[in-house]
């Protein structure tokens, strides 16, 4: 009980942030303007920060394990190309198969991962190992995916150099390069730059639900109910189902273990929507999958 009530705590106060965003949209404070701008917003300032300002924080070499660091990307990487190979046979609506790879396997990792893992032990532990392994593959295999599952427009050749381009120029992948080289270079900024940097990061995540909830379309949302549960069962269960056991079985454990737990079974994250939406995709299905996980992750984690 005493577990259940820790992942209610954690989870139900994300999932009611959303309902925020609904309600204030659903009574005229909030319109499709701001979420128009407010999802632009998030994708080139907020998530780029955030994820620079937990990367840079990082002790990359002095955290650094190369056996799980490995694990975490080789399980990243084979839960991605095996969701797309299999959702490119089963799905019929061609149009969702990018929002639905994403969604089913792209974690919460940064921002749950550390936070769970402070209240359970105390620190951070191996968050910041699972990080490193796990939230860049997530970034670039998103842009893949929403490329070549978008409009097509142009031989594979163009989709290729199209993807190539999307991945040098998106402003996550630059926040996830620029925090690593600032870890490795051990960058001391000045108090008023940690500042700075730590307030627009501390936007990221309520701006990204606010802005899930205020552009969530219900009926929309019903029409594709079948294709939303699926993700969400393979997000929380199906994921951690065929990958916690091997983790077990090469010896990971305690802290490693848990952060491995965040990656694999956590909600789908809010960047996921900010970005299906500025990639020129629909965004309901992703936005139905982030509220699904995030609901049933407090009984699932």
């Amino acid at each position: 009980m005493d577990s259940l009530i820790y992942s209610l705590n954690a989870t139900l106060p994300v999932f009611l942030v959303i309902v925020v965003g609904y309600v204030l949209k659903q009574i005229g404070i909030l319109n499709d303007g701001f979420v128009k701008t407010a999802n632009k917003f998030n994708f080139v300032v907020t998530l780029p920060v955030l994820l620079f300002v937990d990367l840079s924080t990082t002790d990359i070499i002095g955290d650094f394990d190369i056996t799980y660091v490995l694990y975490c990307a080789l399980v990243t990487t084979v839960a991605f190309f095996g969701l797309w190979i299999a959702a490119k046979f089963l799905i019929k609506d061609k149009k969702i198969v990018g929002e639905f790879v994403q969604a089913g396997y792209r974690s919460s990792a940064a921002i749950l991962g550390v936070a769970f893992i402070q209240n359970i032990y105390g620190d951070s532990g191996m968050a910041p190992v699972m990080i490193i392994g796990c939230v860049p593959l997530f970034n670039i295999f998103a842009v893949l995916v929403l490329t070549f599952e978008g409009e097509k427009d142009g031989d594979g050749k163009g989709n290729i150099i199209n993807s190539l381009i999307n991945i040098v120029k998106n402003p996550i992948i630059i926040g996830i390069v620029l925090g690593v080289a600032a870890s490795l270079l051990k960058i001391d900024f000045p108090e008023i730059i940690d500042k700075t940097l730590a307030s627009l990061a501390k936007m990221a995540s309520p701006l990204a639900l606010i802005t899930i909830g205020a552009g969530f379309e219900g009926r929309k949302a019903i029409a594709k109910i079948k294709p939303t549960i699926a993700a969400t069962m393979i997000k929380l269960v199906v994921l951690p189902a065929v990958f916690l056991p091997i983790a077990i079985k090469i010896g990971f454990r305690d802290q490693a273990l848990v952060a491995l737990i965040i990656m694999l079974g956590s909600p789908t994250t809010p960047s996921s929507y900010i970005m299906a939406k500025n990639m020129g995709h629909e965004g309901v299905l992703t936005s139905s999958v982030v509220v699904a996980t995030t609901l049933m992750s407090s009984l699932c984690l």
